[in-house]
C-alpha cells in the first residue's frame, strides 16, 4: 500500500500530452469509414460474419466509442480550460455541431434524394429521427455538461462513478421504452433507451447508459495526471482488465452475448455488464499503446496527434461523405446501395483518405487563424 500511494503525487506532475490516449484514439477514428459505409452497404444477413461484422460489431463496437467517451474524461483533467462555464460552453458546442452535422448528413441529401425519387420511405418517413435522433456526437456534448455540473457542485470523483454507475444499472433493469411519439421518443431517448415497433427510433448512446464511461475516464485521468512514473502506472491498472478483455470477447463474440446479440441496439443500449468489459477492454487497449507510444518515432507520434486532434471534423466529413455516395448517389442511381465488399472497401478507404485530408487542412487553417502556426 506505501508503493502505492508513493506512486501518486498529491499535486499535478504528468501533465504533458498523452501519446497513449492519441494513439487510442487515432485508431477507431480511422476505422470509422470503413464501419459506416459497410453498414450502409451491407444487407442485415451480410453484416452478421466476415469484414463487414469484424467492422460494424467489434471495431465499431466495444474498441471505437468506449476509447473516444473515456478519452474525453481524461481530457477534462488534463485541459486547460476546465472552468464549469468552460466545459458548459464547449458542450453546448458540440451539440450544435450534432445538429449542424444532421442537417448536412440528412436533411438536405434526404430531401433532395426525395425531390428526385419521391421515395417517402426512403427519404421522408425516417428524416424526423434522423435529423432529431440521438448519436455519439450529441451524447459527447450532453456528457460534458453534466460532468461540468457535477465538477460544480463540487461532487468528489468517486460519488461521481457512483452516481453514473447507479444510472447505468437502473437503465439496464428497466430497458427500453416505447411511448407511442416520435417526439417523445427522440427527446426521451436522449436519456434512456428508447425502441419503436417500425424500428426508426434513433435512440443510441443514452446518458444514463453511457454516462459511466466518461465518468470513469474522469477518474483515471485524476490519477494519471498525479502518477509520477508512467510506466508504473499503466503496469498497475492494465493488465488485469486486458485480460478480462481477452477471455471474454472470443467467448462472447462466439455466442452473441450481450453487445454482440442481433440488432443494434444491444450495443447502443448495452448493459452495465457491457459497460465494464467495454472499460476493462479500453483501459487494457491504452496500457497496449502506452508501450507502443514509447517506441514509435516522433514523426508518428506527431502525425498521430494530428489525427487524434482533428477527431470532430473527421467525425463529421466522413459521416457527409457516406450518407452522399451511399443514401443518396448510389440510391438514386441504382436504387440500391448494397455494394460488395471489396467495393465497398475501397470506397471506405477513399473516404478515409479524403476526410483525413480535409480535416487536416481545416485544423491547420484554424492554427493559422489563431497565429499558432507560421505562415
Amino acid at each position: 500500500m506505501t508503493r502505492l500511494r508513493n506512486l501518486f503525487s498529491d499535486s499535478p506532475v504528468n501533465t504533458g500530452r498523452q501519446n497513449a490516449l492519441d494513439l487510442g484514439k487515432a485508431f477507431p477514428i480511422l476505422c470509422l469509414p470503413f464501419v459506416h459505409t459497410y453498414i450502409e452497404c451491407t444487407t442485415d444477413a451480410g453484416l452478421e460474419h466476415g469484414i463487414p461484422y469484424l467492422f460494424d460489431s467489434i471495431l465499431g463496437g466495444p474498441f471505437s466509442a468506449p476509447m473516444w467517451m473515456f478519452a474525453m474524461g481524461v481530457g477534462i483533467v488534463y485541459t486547460r480550460h476546465n472552468a464549469t462555464r468552460a466545459l458548459i460552453r464547449r458542450g453546448l458546442t458540440i451539440i450544435g455541431f450534432f445538429y449542424l452535422l444532421n442537417t448536412f448528413r440528412f436533411l438536405i441529401p434526404y430531401l433532395i434524394g426525395y425531390g428526385i425519387t419521391g421515395d417517402r420511405v426512403q427519404f421522408i418517413d425516417p428524416l424526423l429521427y434522423r435529423f432529431l435522433g440521438n448519436d455519439v456526437l450529441f451524447f459527447a456534448g450532453f456528457a460534458m455538461i453534466v460532468i461540468a455540473f457535477m465538477i460544480w457542485l463540487k461532487i468528489p470523483k468517486w460519488w461521481m462513478f457512483t452516481i453514473a454507475l447507479a444510472m447505468s444499472v437502473i437503465s439496464t433493469a428497466i430497458g427500453d421504452f416505447d411511448v407511442h411519439n416520435p417526439l417523445g421518443n427522440i427527446f426521451l431517448g436522449y436519456i434512456v433507451g428508447t425502441e419503436d415497433a417500425a424500428g426508426l427510433v434513433i435512440s443510441d448512446f443514452p446518458i444514463m447508459r453511457w454516462l459511466i464511461v466518461p465518468v470513469c475516464g474522469y477518474v483515471f485521468g485524476s490519477y494519471l495526471i498525479r502518477a509520477k512514473e508512467e510506466k508504473k502506472f499503466y503496469a498497475l491498472v492494465s493488465p488485469i482488465p486486458a485480460l478480462i478483455a481477452a477471455i471474454y470477447l472470443p467467448i462472447g463474440i462466439h455466442n452473441e452475448w450481450g453487445m454482440f446479440g442481433p440488432g443494434q441496439n444491444c450495443y447502443y443500449h448495452m448493459s452495465t455488464f457491457d459497460v465494464f468489459i467495454s472499460l476493462c477492454l479500453t483501459i487494457g487497449v491504452l496500457g497496449i499503446w502506452f508501450v507502443i507510444g514509447r517506441v514509435l518515432p516522433i514523426k508518428i507520434i506527431r502525425s498521430v496527434r494530428g489525427v487524434s486532434k482533428s477527431i470532430t471534423s473527421f467525425y463529421c466529413i466522413h459521416w457527409v461523405f457516406v450518407r452522399w455516395i451511399t443514401n443518396l448517389i448510389l440510391y438514386v442511381v441504382r436504387r440500391t446501395q448494397i455494394l460488395s465488399v471489396s467495393v465497398a472497401f475501397l470506397l471506405s478507404l477513399v473516404i478515409m483518405v479524403v476526410s483525413l485530408w480535409l480535416s487536416r487542412s481545416w485544423h491547420h487553417f484554424k492554427d493559422k487563424r489563431r497565429g499558432l502556426v507560421s505562415i
